[in-house]
């Protein structure tokens, strides 16, 4: 679907995060902000390119979303 960018940034309201992950082969590594462009973590967190990567970046941003009570 196509989107001007002031529709796309009327989509982040101050109940969403906004996650960047940089993709690496082996490694990447994610930030988490708020709408404001607060970021939630001091570093950024990094994960394997595997389920078992995949599943703590899951725990890690699922955590941020209860602690912050965001989406």
């Amino acid at each position: 679907m196509y989107y001007t960018q002031n529709e796309k940034i009327l989509q982040v309201g101050e109940e969403k995060i906004i996650v960047g992950i940089d993709v690496g082969s082996e490694k990447h590594y994610a930030r988490a902000f708020d709408w404001r462009g607060m970021e939630y973590s001091k570093k950024a967190y990094v994960f394997t390119n595997d389920a078992e990567g995949f599943a703590g970046f899951f725990e890690w941003i699922t955590g941020i979303m209860e602690k912050s009570g965001k989406e």
